[in-house]
């Protein structure tokens, strides 16, 4: 099966290739297997190891310290060099005393979390903001590399979907790969088309070994790309990428706050806050919807939250997009408009159920990625035009999809 995918993958990246004269066949490097080495290992006996870990060995002594005497406290806080020093107080017991300052931000979007107990709302709100402004992505990415077509970067992705499908992958993880690639590509030039299932496939292997608790080894990445890429390939290039990334590997990205505005929409215990509350119908539907606006390569033109929130408008209402996410429709107009497309066409296709996995706990089955006919799909919405966002206002989704419950059923303190 992976041979025939394959051939599919390497034929789609050819018929998107203008010029393939001036490129030279890869030679790929067979990574000889590991065997053990024929040499004696001195093992030490169980009971000396435990005698010798419980003997109890002399400690040296040590200067009281008090500050009659005037000893200082061996915990006292050491400034930096670039850092000026504040004079500090010595408590009636001898340990240093600091005054600390609580210094308020508020967010520069009105938070929709709720009243924490474990840290302020407003400090987590800003550090997700944070983020999504910090891991910023070159729109112009494709411009870098002449010899690419944004159908090739699509044919891609595409692929990585159906790898994180039949490894059970988290659609986190598929996002973090996609993440990678996208800002690797924007540190590179004239990235030749024979070099680009490396690349994407290097992007995923990091992913998951960011995301997820047993992740794939790396021979199962190489033998997914049926001799395109060997072991070693694939862990030269990581290294190569988690260089020109400035080993900068934790984004917040579109499904994660995607994930962030549904808890807000359905939360009702706030005590449980983490746990996710949410339809997982319904957040899959969504994320299918995110899975085929990221094939298209201006989607790097918005940042993560504006897409999940422009996403989750297409299932809901303007006024629930602005409750959970801060946003005004002056910031989500002109993403929501170009995603009417590709809404249309998931409308015409008709959204996929829930896939169920062997060996995944139920209420882990909507974070697996999955892997649908998403190139047929973008190919009609590249077709369609894009039509007036009033006659689109209730979304070309099928309605009822997405029923938050009402205002006057939530706790008053859930959004805010």
């Amino acid at each position: 099966m992976w041979k025939c995918n394959n051939i599919i993958f390497r034929r789609r990246l050819r018929t998107e290739q203008i010029n393939t004269t001036d490129e030279a066949p890869k030679t790929n490097s067979v990574r000889p297997r590991k065997r053990k080495a024929d040499v004696a290992i001195h093992l030490q006996d169980l009971d000396e190891e435990i005698t010798e870990m419980t003997r109890k060995k002399p400690c040296a002594s040590q200067a009281c310290w008090n500050p009659d005497t005037g000893y200082t406290s061996p915990c006292r806080r050491i400034p930096t060099p670039d850092e000026v020093e504040e004079p500090v107080a010595v408590g009636s017991m001898g340990f240093t005393q600091y005054t600390s300052e609580s210094i308020f931000i508020t967010p520069t979007r009105s938070t929709p979390l709720p009243a924490l107990c474990w840290a302020s709302r407003d400090d987590v709100w800003n550090n997700l903001l944070r983020k999504d402004k910090l891991y910023l992505r070159d729109t112009h990415v494709m411009e870098r590399h002449p010899n690419l077509q944004p159908k090739m970067r699509a044919i891609l992705l595409d692929w990585l979907m159906e790898v994180c499908e039949v490894y059970k992958l988290h659609r986190e993880t598929f996002y973090l790969g996609q993440d990678y690639f996208d800002r690797f590509m924007a540190t590179q030039e004239n990235v030749l088309k024979t070099t680009l299932q490396l690349v994407g496939i290097s992007c995923l292997f990091i992913a998951a070994k960011m995301e997820e608790i047993y992740p794939p080894k790396v021979h199962q990445f190489a033998y997914v790309t049926d001799g395109a890429c060997s072991e070693d390939d694939i862990l030269s290039m990581e290294i190569i990428i988690m260089k020109d990334l400035n080993w900068s590997l934790s984004p917040l990205t579109p499904v994660a706050w995607l994930n962030i505005y549904m808890q807000m929409a359905y939360l009702k215990e706030i005590a449980e806050v983490l746990i996710a509350q949410y339809p997982q119908a319904t957040f899959a539907q969504i994320a299918e919807l995110l899975d085929l606006c990221v094939l298209d390569a201006r989607s790097l033109e918005f940042s993560y939250s504006l897409l999940a929130a422009s996403a989750l408008f297409h299932f809901s209402s303007l006024e629930l997009v602005m409750k959970v996410s801060g946003l005004k429709w002056c910031d989500l107009e002109e993403c929501v408009r170009w995603m009417v497309p590709f809404a249309m066409s998931i409308r015409e296709a008709g959204s996929s159920a829930l896939k169920t996995f062997k060996g995944i706990a139920a209420e882990d089955m909507h974070n697996i990625q999955t892997h649908v006919a998403y190139l047929e799909w973008l190919g009609k919405a590249h077709s369609y035009q894009l039509v007036d966002i009033e006659s689109s206002q209730r979304s070309p989704i099928p309605s009822g999809v997405l029923t938050p419950p009402h205002s006057s059923e939530k706790p008053e303190n859930t959004v805010s």
